[in-house]
């Protein structure tokens, strides 16, 4: 997915919760019931997701009239 020379910005629940409008809860939600395909990252107990992801999920929920 990242070339050689890319790497992934990690984005915390609450950046990424900004990012798409939503709560933190509702990313939470999102993950335990896999609802939409929003891939995650796991880090110990920690949570993170990529940039990259969070533009794609946007990207494919865009409708044009």
């Amino acid at each position: 997915m990242f070339g050689p020379q890319e790497q992934a910005e990690l984005l915390t629940p609450a950046q990424m919760a900004q990012m798409l409008g939503v709560s933190v809860g509702t990313l939470a939600v999102w993950r335990c019931t896999k609802r939409y395909p929003l891939p995650y990252v796991k880090v110990g107990r920690s949570v993170r997701y990529t940039r990259a992801h969070g533009d794609e999920f946007i990207k494919t929920r865009t409708v044009s009239a």
